[in-house]
């Protein structure tokens, strides 16, 4: 166990009255719970928020008026180790649960349907269980160069595969694709984690339907799964992003600050304290 306390800072100029959806909130989460948090907008923007029940996906939304924006989030959040049997088997599809199933079907950014052949011919004979999803996730790490700035918000799996090169969604993307190919239901996950080299930025990853349950797994290898700070969950990174917005804006700036330490011995550590606060920004 341990805390991180994460901080996103960003700052857009809104050019014409335009409507916010972010998520960047810490997810409500079995593996994490928010000792403390913070969020911070301009006065006098009326805000909404709501839960995904399923995946603890947390949405802030508002309409913001033409001139500069400032979205600030702060947390103090503790993140648990869960451990992962290295001899958990795939679940035939026939015994996917319902709610579980519709991570097995392709979508916009994850072809599993167009890349069945490739799947099967790379990791067909594999042993099917978590042996198998490791081959994949050691295959892209070794094959798939990261390279900041060579994808971009609509590359698809199949053409990180091709181009072999990507940022981490598109590691996550390749992966979650490979697996539902081969009838392993898969999904993306986001959040905050620190890395070795800045700068700080949202992480992507994706976790595996495993022997009843779902394991995490990072192609890119940047970070320790267990140490990241869940903020969203979903079938792609559709269903994850941290900013979609209807209106025409810049964004300006973007400063993502993670620091991991101990917990605190405090009176409080031992239930959740939240503060959402609307203010001015200075």
């Amino acid at each position: 166990m341990h805390v991180s306390t994460v901080e996103t800072l960003l700052e857009y100029e809104v050019k014409a009255p335009t409507h916010f959806c972010f998520n960047i909130e810490a997810a409500h989460w079995p593996t994490q719970r928010i000792l403390s948090e913070r969020l911070a907008l301009p006065s006098g923007i009326a805000v909404r928020t709501f839960e995904d029940k399923v995946s603890g996906n947390r949405f802030i939304r508002f309409d913001a008026p033409p001139g500069p924006l400032v979205v600030d989030y702060k947390a103090d959040v503790e993140v648990y180790s869960e451990h992962v049997d290295e001899h958990l088997p795939e679940s035939p599809v026939s015994e996917v649960p319902d709610e579980i199933f519709h991570y097995l079907m392709p979508t916009r950014f994850c072809e599993s349907d167009v890349m069945g052949s490739v799947a099967r011919q790379m990791f067909g004979n594999e042993p099917p269980g978590i042996s198998r999803v490791r081959k994949i996730v050691s295959w892209i790490h070794d094959s798939i160069q990261y390279r900041p700035g060579s994808t971009n918000a609509t590359t698809t799996a199949q053409e990180v595969f091709v181009q072999r090169a990507g940022v981490c969604r598109d590691f996550a993307h390749l992966g979650i694709t490979l697996c539902r190919a081969l009838n392993i239901p898969a999904r993306i996950v986001v959040g905050y984690v620190w890395f070795d080299e800045p700068p700080q930025d949202f992480h992507a990853t994706f976790e595996a339907w495993l022997g009843g349950r779902w394991v995490l797994f990072d192609p890119t290898g940047m970070a320790p799964v267990d140490r990241l700070v869940r903020t969203g969950t979903g079938r792609d990174a559709k269903d994850v992003a941290f900013s979609t917005y209807f209106g025409d804006v810049t964004m300006t700036r973007m400063q993502l600050d993670v620091l991991e330490h101990e917990p605190r011995k405090t009176a409080d550590s031992g239930r959740e304290v939240v503060e959402l606060a609307a203010v001015g920004s200075a």
